[in-house]
C-alpha cells in the first residue's frame, strides 16, 4: 500500500512540475503578448514651450537644451516621448491607458521650484477647437520660488511601474 502512495505522490509531482513548466513558458508566445503591447518603447523625450519650441531634449541620455525661468514665474511645457529614432510616438487615444498611468517626476526642491505635472482634468481649456493630441498630452508646470539650480526625475509610467525613465535629471534654474 505504501508502495502505491509513493507512486501517486511521484506521479502527481511530476504532472504538476510539467503542468507549471507549460503555463510559464506558454506566456511566451506570439498569441499572449498582450501586455506588451500597451508598453511605450521610449528612448528619450523634449519639452516644448507653449509656443511649441522645443526647450529640452533628453535622447538616449545625451541633453541638449535648458530649463530656465523666473522666480515667481511658471514654465508650462508639453512632453513629447521619442522612439529609438528621435521621433516623437504618436500618443493613442486609449482612455483606459490614461487611468492606468501617466507622467510622474521626483526629486525637485521645492524650495527652488515646483514642478507639477497637469492631468487632463486640471487642465481649464476644453476648448474643442484645438487639436485633440495636444488636449490629451502630457504636460507639466514649473513654478520658480527661489533663485538657485534643481533638477527632477521623469517617469512615463504604465500599470505601476515605469516604461521610461530619464537618464539624467532634467536641471530647472531659477532666476532673480
Amino acid at each position: 500500500m505504501q508502495l502505491l502512495f509513493l507512486r501517486l505522490r511521484q506521479a502527481f509531482t511530476v504532472f504538476s512540475l510539467s503542468f507549471a513548466m507549460l503555463i510559464t513558458t506558454g506566456c511566451e508566445d506570439e498569441d499572449h503578448d498582450h501586455d506588451h503591447d500597451d508598453h511605450t518603447d521610449a528612448d528619450g523625450f523634449i519639452l516644448e514651450d507653449e509656443s511649441g519650441t522645443e526647450i529640452y531634449r533628453e535622447f538616449k541620455g545625451v541633453i541638449t537644451g535648458n530649463v530656465t525661468l523666473s522666480m515667481d514665474d511658471t514654465l508650462k511645457l508639453a512632453v513629447h516621448f521619442l522612439d529609438n529614432e528621435g521621433d516623437e510616438i504618436e500618443h493613442e487615444d486609449d482612455e483606459e491607458e490614461h487611468e492606468e498611468g501617466g507622467i510622474e517626476v521626483s526629486g525637485f526642491d521645492y524650495a527652488i521650484a515646483n514642478v507639477e505635472v497637469e492631468h487632463e482634468e486640471d487642465s481649464d481649456d476644453h476648448d474643442h477647437d484645438h487639436d485633440h493630441e495636444e488636449e490629451h498630452g502630457a504636460a507639466l508646470h514649473i513654478i520658480g520660488r527661489s533663485p538657485g539650480v534643481t533638477g527632477f526625475k521623469l517617469q512615463l509610467m504604465h500599470d505601476g511601474h515605469a516604461d521610461y525613465t530619464s537618464t539624467n535629471d532634467v536641471a530647472v534654474v531659477v532666476t532673480l
